[in-house]
């Protein structure tokens, strides 16, 4: 069932319009991501819903009913922000009390929901701290613990996580989902990292220049991305320019040679589409041992070593330089300039409808 229901909202700053005609809805309990680079509208959108913002025309509607003329404190949402908006002059329990002084609650109310809070976020035994002699990941703690504290039917979280370090960043990353799930409420969730939105969200919603240009689950967005901008934006940089000349099962002819099968029941032969080799689809093999499977052969630009991972690039005669990330053992990895051979699995190779968009990686 939706909780929240954004229908047809536009809103304009002068002459400048941000939002086009945006609708989408949240249903109970799911935690939903807003996806976008700078400048997309996507905090806007998330001011409008909290009624920090008022739309031109459309709708938003809460559990059944307009929010038209309802103002922020009566719209029940919780709201997080990238700066954490703590007050610095008073300790951790007084900045989680916050919005319960509200709810006319007994101060062993009060106290029992401050702690609870804290031992929720893993910060309990610190009530009496100060803000600023907390770090920056203990702050962001504090913040979501205050945000939910008064329960609130609907969180929104707009770059709660932008502010910190990588390694912290990852850390709370994982911990912010587990903790939004037991609490079990409803979240909006903004921000510009493709990463951040994968680990944390049931559904992403993304957004390009004031609309939405795909949604659906982490896994399917990866996998199928609307178009050549969407695979773009996504870090997913193989795009390769395609014609469809085979049906059942599908091929197509591009600059690296021909590619199938693919999974794609809506081509048709002498379709123009984009081919999409995502990173993992490579593995490395010795030229002309395997010669039933698709090969493409090419000169090492980089391989660098990524942790879990190598990160090669490999120029391939056609003009195209394609991003792969390989497995290692640290022994045999090629070099720059070496001449290597790559076997692509077909259900890493995605077709996108229509021919290579020119601004793929950029708003």
């Amino acid at each position: 069932m939706a909780l929240l229901e954004v229908a047809s909202v536009s809103k304009s700053f002068d002459a400048t319009l941000v939002l086009t005609d945006v609708s989408f809805h949240v249903d109970q309990g799911e935690i939903v991501c807003l996806l976008g680079p700078s400048g997309c509208g996507k905090t806007t959108l998330l001011r409008i819903i909290a009624g920090l913002e008022t739309a031109n025309s459309g709708q938003v509607i809460f559990a059944g009913h307009p929010l038209d003329g309802v103002p922020v404190h009566r719209r029940g949402c919780g709201l997080m922000f990238q700066d954490f908006a703590l007050f610095p002059r008073q300790d951790v329990a007084a900045n989680v009390a916050f919005g319960l002084r509200m709810q006319a609650l007994s101060r062993q109310q009060v106290e029992a929901r401050v702690t609870e809070m804290l031992t929720m976020v893993g910060l309990r035994g610190y009530e009496r701290r100060r803000v600023y002699d907390l770090s920056g990941g203990e702050q962001q703690r504090v913040a979501l613990a205050r945000s939910l504290a008064p329960g609130p039917p609907l969180l929104m979280l707009d770059e709660p996580l932008g502010s910190l370090d990588r390694a912290l960043r990852e850390e709370l990353m994982n911990e912010l989902r587990v903790i939004l799930e037991r609490v079990g409420v409803t979240a909006i969730y903004v921000t510009h990292d493709q990463e951040e939105a994968f680990a944390l969200s049931d559904r992403v919603i993304i957004m390009r220049r004031g609309r939405i240009v795909q949604q659906g689950t982490p896994q399917t967005v990866y996998r199928h991305p609307a178009s050549a901008w969407v695979a773009g934006f996504l870090g997913l940089t193989n795009l390769v320019p395609a014609g469809v000349v085979a049906l059942e099962p599908v091929q197509v002819e591009t600059p690296l040679g021909r590619l199938g099968p693919l999974d794609a029941e809506w081509a048709t032969v002498g379709q123009q589409v984009t081919v999409l080799i995502r990173p993992e689809a490579a593995r490395l093999v010795a030229k002309g041992a395997h010669p039933d499977d698709v090969v493409i052969e090419g000169t090492v630009r980089e391989c660098s070593f990524r942790g879990g991972h190598c990160r090669l690039v490999v120029h391939h005669e056609a003009g195209l330089e394609l991003a792969f990330e390989l497995s290692w053992d640290m022994v045999g990895l090629p070099q720059p300039g070496e001449s290597v051979a790559l076997t692509l699995r077909a259900e890493a190779i995605s077709l996108l409808t229509g021919e290579m968009d020119e601004q793929a990686t950029t708003d």
